[in-house]
Order: structure tokens, then sequence, then C-alpha cells
């Protein structure tokens, strides 16, 4: 049986989304073959969608900084503490293309410590989950060891803020029940 976008919130019909809001899930259904959930749950508020994939597109995307492998790391880190089905197999699908690896959106999302990751990721991982559970203790000592590791301050920031946008998203997901579309299961396993 197929799974619904979400239980715990309307979803629109997409004949009656503003052009732009329809254009661009149309166009991410053509390029992947499905529409993912998260696009019909958030839909359903057209500013709130325009708000989230502008921010969205705007961390997730940039060609500076992070490889955009490093940053589905960090989201799949985030919402594997944060116990987010969705995004652990949404974004997991996501990373394993982007990192060109079958293996390791599961070993991050078990026990990133484990995954065969860097070092320098490794540390990245620890930043984002601390921004995630416990941003109050973020110090100075955080930010020296990241230097140490090797990120910028404009890396740090963008950690600290994919962390924290994904805590968000995180909580949204859960909050309606978002179920990952089947699709995400066996993307970039071989």
């Amino acid at each position: 049986m197929k799974n619904k976008p979400a239980a715990r919130t309307p979803i629109p019909d997409i004949n009656t989304l503003p052009e732009d809001i329809r254009t661009r899930i149309l166009t991410v259904q053509e390029k992947s073959g499905f529409i993912p959930n998260v696009f019909l749950m958030l839909a359903h508020r057209p500013e709130e969608f325009r708000a989230f994939m502008a921010y969205h597109d705007t961390l997730m995307d940039k060609s500076e900084g992070l490889t955009k492998a490093e940053r589905e790391m960090i989201v799949v880190a985030v919402s594997s503490r944060n116990q987010c089905q969705y995004c652990v197999v949404a974004h997991g699908a996501i990373l394993r293309i982007r990192a060109k690896n079958p293996l390791i959106a599961d070993q991050i999302a078990a026990n990133w410590r484990k995954a065969d990751i860097t070092d320098k990721q490794k540390a990245m991982l620890e930043f984002a989950l601390k921004v995630t559970d416990r941003a109050n203790e973020v110090n100075d000592d955080d930010h020296k060891a990241l230097r140490k590791a090797g990120f910028d301050d404009e890396a740090i920031w963008d950690i600290a803020a994919i962390a924290a946008f994904f805590g968000m998203s995180n909580r949204l997901a859960n909050v309606t029940s978002l179920r990952p579309n089947d699709e995400f299961y066996a993307m970039g396993r071989g």
C-alpha cells in the first residue's frame, strides 16, 4: 500500500495550488518520478512553503564550503537524533546519491561515530548534534575545534544553520506523522 504524505495535515489538490508552487512540485515529479511527501505537507500553506523552500535551497544548494554530501550528512545525523523517519529516509537517499556510497546514510543514521567518514566530517557532525541538543552550550572551544579540523567561519555557520533548520523540519514532520515516500528507500543503493 502506498503511504500517504501525512495523517495530520490537509493535503491540497495540486491543481488548486498557486502556479509557482505547482510548477516546482511538477518539476520535481518529472525529475524524480514522484512527488516527495514533504512538498504536499507544506503546500497547504503557500507562503510558508515558499519561505521553507527558499531557506532550504539557500542552505543545501551552495557549492562553496561544505560539499553537498556533507550537508546531507548533517541532515541525516540531526534527523536520526530527532527520530524523524521522513528526513532520515528521504535525505539518506539524497546522501547515498551525492556521496556515491550506498552504505553511508545507514552508517550515519545508526552511529555516525563509527561511520566510514573522515575525522573532519566527524567533527562537523559532533558540532551539528551539539547545536541540536545543547545549542546553549556552544562556546569558543567548539569553534576552535572546528577551525582546527579545517572549517572556516562560514562553514561553521552553515553547519549550525543546517542543524537548526532541520531541527525545525524534523519537528514539523513528526507532528504531522509525515511518512517517507516508498521510492526513497531504494534510491542510491546500487
